[in-house]
């Protein structure tokens, strides 16, 4: 099977002891990624970025080693709290529930330039891009070091489908599949991502359907209405042994091409071969080039998952098949389209989607939710 990225699948898992510990608490997509960091999704990282991984990150998209990651995963603490966490050396971080997760190993406490941080990541300082807000609102100091996983969350109905590199591997190997497509998304499954699923299949074994879920800007659809809609859409039309679905808990960055980068790494981890790559992915507004996020990938050629660049897709009602501008020689007013903000605003505007747009059955399961958008 594919090789983790950096050649060793990460695994912080320990029966480590918290007694004693200074304790800190972080947020809900923090704890996520400190498991995500334990269970290898983010390999090669062991932990939080620390100066000289981060700088990197940040001018280069590559860790001081010269291996590629494109998104810093960092802990913003204030400049009380990291002078405590540097003399304490070991400290336990605790979710928002209270429960100590993990240990951090402290080996720096350093401090940053929010504006480089948000030009090197994002592509811009603007403040109306969700990711340069939030870098923006980061307390002033990065702590880094390695970390010991504890102790998991507790089980809840919408972690039930998350899975470890080590499961979705095991899964894939099980299925007898040798290459696996996987399939990012934030959205509910609209058919045209549905067809471009299907078609990337078609010379392939399965589709490693991920959504990702956490923290989004507001106006995103929530995250129980896209795992629904993708039970029911794969309950009502995918064949046997052909997809896998399973969750991704993280928080979404709107990074663009560096963001696609990182979408390709974990999705490696996970054990999948190929990714599909489509216009805008992991966009926002305007700030990126429809298409920046297929170029990158000439940055990042040591990659060993391949990415499987698509245009948009959509009904054309003269081809009669869902089709792509490549192959379809007719005009706009021929087809039938749509984007995750063109479905919202239908949704939020009472608009019931065509059959062409949406299933029947996805389109229940998303009008039938109250309050189905982040606020």
């Amino acid at each position: 099977m594919i090789n983790a990225h950096g050649g060793k699948l990460v695994n912080r898992v320990t029966d480590a002891d918290p007694s004693g510990l200074l304790s800190i608490d972080i947020s809900a997509d923090l704890a996520n990624d400190v498991e995500n960091i334990a269970d290898g999704i983010f390999s090669p990282l062991e932990g939080f970025l620390n100066k000289q991984d981060f700088e990197s990150v940040i001018s280069k998209g590559r860790l001081a080693n010269g291996t590629a990651w494109t998104i810093p995963t960092v802990l913003d603490v204030d400049d009380e709290t990291g002078k405590k966490m540097k003399e304490a050396g070991d400290v336990l971080l605790k979710n928002p529930d209270g429960t100590g997760i993990a240990i951090l190993h402290v080996e720096d406490v350093y401090s940053y330039d929010k504006q480089s941080t948000a030009s090197g990541v994002y592509g811009t300082n603007d403040d109306s891009h969700p990711g340069v807000a939030k870098t923006n609102s980061m307390k002033d100091f990065l702590v880094g070091g390695k970390i010991d996983f504890i102790q998991r969350q507790n089980d809840t109905e919408i972690r039930k489908h998350r899975m470890t590199p080590i499961e979705t591997r095991k899964a894939f190997d099980d299925a007898g599949w040798k290459t696996i497509v996987a399939f990012q998304t934030r959205n509910p499954p609209h058919v045209a991502h549905e067809m471009l699923q299907k078609t990337a299949i078609t010379t392939r074994d399965g589709v490693f359907v991920n959504p990702l879920i956490g923290k989004k800007k507001p106006g995103d659809f929530k995250d129980e209405i896209i795992v629904k809609a993708y039970e029911t859409m794969i309950a009502n039309y995918y064949s046997e042994n052909r997809c896998q679905l399973s969750t991704l808990h993280t928080e979404m960055k709107y990074a663009g091409p560096k963001e696609a980068i990182h979408h390709a790494i974990m999705r490696q981890n996970y054990g999948c071969t190929h990714i599909i790559i489509g216009r805008d992915h992991a966009g926002v507004g305007n700030f990126y080039d429809p298409f920046a996020a297929h170029k990158i990938f000439d940055d990042y050629p040591e990659l060993e998952i391949q990415p499987i660049f698509f245009p948009a897709f959509f009904y054309c009602k003269k081809c009669l098949t869902f089709t792509n501008p490549k192959v379809c020689p007719h005009d706009a007013d021929s087809r039938e389209q749509i984007s995750g903000t063109k479905l919202r605003e239908m949704i939020q505007n009472g608009q019931s989607p065509s059959e062409f747009i949406l299933r029947p059955e996805v389109a229940k399961v998303i009008i039938d939710f109250d309050k189905p958008f982040v606020e």
